[in-house]
């Protein structure tokens, strides 16, 4: 695998190869002597494994950025978005299994995410965590949510789910840059930490207060109405900005079908995607979050979002649920 991986990446003129390891324990001592950009880092190690790697790295003085690798299944998945809560900025799953020799299959994806890794913040602001906001309970505001995202997103949209509260039956749309295979566990992981049911959005699944959609992966989701109910559809249209699902179909459909009552939330992550949707949910009367410059993993997303002049709050991720409910109309 570390021949594949050293191959794969040392094939692009634009990135360089310093040194491997053949676990967690050498993985940290290479780091300390070496100093990389990036590393990739496997979930499935002997000694020590990639999560505690994670962790201690991240311990270090200027820790580098850290793509996971993965195999795709629900233990993999699991620990790949606890190693993104403890720092690494994204993952590429192998394509089959825990020895994945094929993963030259996904050299272009390997080598466009150690790229983007390269230029993207190491999220060691998650090391101080601040409390969640004080305010529970607030009467119901029925609110529809689209929260789009993509590098560095799973730990901060896992932040917000976490201290949405319930009692404002808002209707949650989440469009998350990922893979097949992986949207799926991620919304059981965040069913597990939110008040909120969360599932994985299935074509015809109606939004309910109380409730939140993750989009699938390899899915465009868009919103449509139906005998009053607004209802998920699911479609494998060509990617948008170079994604699917992109939050844009989630974005618009949204604007059009509940256009007042919509808030959408541009969090961290590579690319313009959302800059076009969150344009027609202004314009519908809706209002517009997007996370701050100091916290995201990269700036792409909401940047490009605030640069459309639509955004009405710009927000640290402890504070967008309080940001959120503001914008409901709670008193916060």
């Amino acid at each position: 695998m570390r021949t594949v991986i050293s191959d794969t990446l040392n094939s692009d003129p634009e990135i360089e190869v310093i040194g491997e390891a053949g676990d967690g324990i050498e993985a940290v001592e290479k780091v300390k002597e070496l100093k990389p950009d990036v590393v990739t880092m496997d979930v499935e190690m002997p000694r020590m494994d990639g999560l505690t790697a994670v962790s201690e790295i991240m311990k270090l003085q200027n820790p580098p950025a850290i793509v996971m690798l993965s195999a795709l299944t629900q233990e993999g998945a699991d620990a790949t978005f606890e190693a993104l809560k403890r720092g690494a900025v994204d993952f590429i799953s192998k394509p089959s299994g825990t020895v994945s020799p094929d993963l030259r299959k996904k050299g272009f994806e390997l080598i466009k995410k150690v790229k983007n890794a390269a230029i993207a913040k190491v999220p060691v602001y998650r090391r101080a965590v601040k409390p969640k906001p004080a305010i529970r309970h607030v009467s119901p505001l029925e609110k529809l949510i689209v929260i789009g995202a993509s590098t560095g997103g799973p730990p901060v949209v896992e932040e917000i789910l976490s201290s949405l509260p319930l009692s404002a039956r808002f209707r949650v749309i989440v469009v998350q840059h990922m893979p097949r295979g992986f949207t799926g566990r991620f919304a059981r992981r965040l069913n597990s930490v939110s008040e909120y049911e969360v599932r994985e959005a299935a074509d015809g699944d109606r939004l309910k207060g109380g409730l939140a959609y993750v989009a699938p992966g390899d899915y465009h989701l868009v919103l449509e109405r139906e005998n009053g109910d607004i209802v998920i559809r699911l479609n494998r249209d060509q990617p948008i900005n170079g994604v699917r699902p992109s939050v844009e179909p989630a974005l618009i459909s949204a604007a059009r079908v509940d256009g007042p009552n919509t808030i959408a939330v541009i969090l961290t992550g590579m690319g313009k995607d959302g800059q076009v949707g969150v344009q027609f949910v202004k314009d519908a009367g809706g209002k517009v979050i997007a996370q701050n410059r100091e916290s995201c993993v990269v700036f792409g997303m909401p940047k490009r979002a605030i640069e459309t002049g639509c955004v009405d709050v710009v927000a640290d991720p402890h504070d967008i649920v309080n940001s959120v409910l503001k914008l409901a109309g709670a008193e916060v």
